[in-house]
């Protein structure tokens, strides 16, 4: 079966799932109706869109400069820093930093989604339980995230009452607070029983070393807190210059991200838990964690940089707003990219994972130009995808019936493949029947 046929296959099964539809739908008007209304009360959004955009262009100039400058400062704050250049690279750092038979807290990462850390881990003898709720019950259900904000976008209410229900042994209630009630009972013990806790990075600064995360659950704070081994993992691309140019990442993300005006928690994460209380004298692991381990991802974001247009997807500040904005998302009910999803997932997917991957999502995005408008940084999607289109042909990824309409261009001058003798006769007939009228 070829690449195109999978794909299809894949697609029409996701396309008959009427309750995957049902929760897209509810998910989309919730968002759409806060974001809209938080925006017009950021009286600098403009001005702060525009910073945001002017540091992200600096730094993907200095890609590499600005995650050696971050490991060194993590260092300086006695943390341990790693760079890998590979998703095989990372996966074993981090297996030589956790080893096996753990317990592991995780909050939502794309960056291990990217590389299927959960996945490495729990091959490795680990036992590891994803905390945010979405995440949560994707992994309940064996299935993949399908939105980067909100992992369970596609899983409705009722499914979820009923995969708790089977979890507890008695019948719950399809009622949201219930749900989310029964989520904190199940999983708050976990946080203290875990030996290593694992996060990502919203936005990592240069100059100090200093690790963001920004959430609403709490579930994050946990898990680089209460465990005594924190392991952060982050692409190249989270890192800038400096601590001010990090917050102001930390004020645009929010309201593009889940249509609120600033996070519930925003977690800053300088080195391991310290105290000098006695006698002046720095003491590691006191109430937080002992350890603090950042690696730092390339995974194809360096060859991403040198690129002229595709470049500018390294400028993405994950806010998942173009998502609920794109046409193609909805029609699709959400299968519309593998780890990063829409058209703005297309080159992270070709980069980071492979060009089969994905491929037979560049070609159903439309181009229209909608997520371009709507995203913070302005980021030139459409180019974009055009650009990933064009390398994806040089390698032979190529649509069956693009290439017969192309083909019947070249031969006959139109898409129909119809010999020039019969359509210069519907022609005529088309021209007589406009006279009629």
């Amino acid at each position: 079966m070829s690449w195109f046929d999978e794909s299809r296959e894949l697609l029409i099964s996701a396309l008959k799932d009427a309750a995957r539809r049902t929760a897209l739908a509810r998910a989309v008007e919730a968002y759409t109706s806060a974001k809209y209304s938080v925006l017009p009360s950021i009286p600098d959004l403009d001005e702060l869109s525009q910073q945001v955009r002017e540091v992200k262009e600096k730094a993907v100039q200095m890609l590499e400069e600005l995650a050696k400058q971050a490991k060194e400062s993590i260092e300086r704050a006695s943390g341990h820093a790693y760079i890998a250049r590979t998703a095989e690279e990372a996966l074993k750092i981090a297996e030589q930093i956790i080893g096996s038979g753990k317990t592991i807290v995780k909050s939502k990462s794309l960056t291990a989604e990217e590389i299927k850390l959960r996945k490495f881990l729990e091959a490795k003898g680990n036992r590891v339980i994803e905390t945010d709720l979405g995440e949560f019950i994707v992994q309940l259900r064996g299935e993949t995230p399908t939105h980067i904000v909100n992992p369970a976008i596609h899983v409705p209410r009722e499914a979820v009452a009923e995969l708790f229900s089977k979890m507890v042994g008695r019948r719950l209630p399809s009622d949201i607070p219930h749900l989310v009630a029964m989520a904190r009972e199940l999983l708050r013990e976990e946080f203290f029983r875990a030996e290593v806790g694992v996060s990502g990075a919203n936005v990592i600064a240069a100059d100090t070393g200093t690790i963001f995360i920004l959430e609403n659950e709490g579930n994050a704070r946990f898990v680089t807190n209460a465990p005594p081994v924190h392991v952060c993992i982050a692409g190249f691309e989270k890192v800038v210059p400096s601590i001010r140019d990090a917050f102001n990442v930390v004020r645009l993300l929010p309201p593009y991200a889940t249509g609120i005006m600033m996070a519930g928690y925003v977690s800053m994460i300088t080195g391991p838990s310290k105290t000098a209380d006695i006698e002046k004298t720095v003491a590691y692991g006191v109430h937080g964690p002992k350890e603090l381990h950042v690696i730092l991802l390339d995974n194809g974001r360096i060859e991403m940089a040198k690129h002229p247009v595709l470049r500018e997807a390294l400028y993405c500040i994950r806010c998942g707003g173009c998502l609920y904005e794109c046409p193609i998302y909805r029609i699709l009910d959400g299968f519309f990219g593998a780890n990063y999803f829409a058209g703005i997932g297309v080159p992270w997917v070709m980069y980071t994972r492979s060009p089969q991957e994905a491929a037979f999502f560049a070609y159903a995005c439309t181009t229209c130009g909608r997520c371009r408008e709507l995203c913070p940084l302005r980021i030139d999607i459409p180019s974009i995808v055009e650009a990933c289109r064009a390398i994806l042909r040089e390698k032979g990824f190529t649509v069956p019936r693009h290439m017969q309409l192309a083909e019947n261009f070249l031969k006959e001058l139109n898409p129909y493949g119809e010999p020039k003798n019969k359509r210069a006769s519907w022609l005529q007939q088309s021209e007589s029947m406009r006279k009629g009228f």
